[in-house]
């Protein structure tokens, strides 16, 4: 799919609020490797952002569950188990969002690098 294509398709998950789809679209354009627009890093900031924000209240509620659980030790480590899911979930798009922006803005990247050895 072309650059035009992509955003347009991002656009349209964002309507239907299918904000992993919108992602998908966004990642796909940063991979071409061409500066984004106002409107493309918008688009790239909405979509992870509420990708994050769904694993982050879900986080939530199980960690809730996980504090009210007593005495069924079965079920405590069932929930224990699914919230390192979505835990193991969110570190791997927050990891996704950084090596997406350190490919559209090497030179922050370079920065960064150098002022984190100290």
């Amino acid at each position: 799919m072309d650059k035009t294509e992509l955003i347009q398709k991002a656009k349209l998950a964002e309507q239907a609020e299918r904000y992993d789809d919108m992602a998908a679209c966004m990642k796909q354009v940063t991979e071409q490797g061409a500066e984004l627009t106002n409107e493309e890093r918008n688009l790239l900031s909405v979509a992870y952002k509420n990708v994050v924000g769904a694993r982050r209240s879900a986080w939530r509620v199980i960690s809730s569950i996980e504090q009210k659980t007593e005495g069924n030790d079965k079920k405590l480590q069932m929930v224990k188990e699914y919230r390192e899911k979505v835990e193991a979930e969110l570190r791997d798009i927050c990891n996704e969002v950084l090596v997406r922006l350190y490919s559209i803005m090497p030179i922050y990247y370079s920065i960064y690098s150098i002022l984190t050895m100290y």
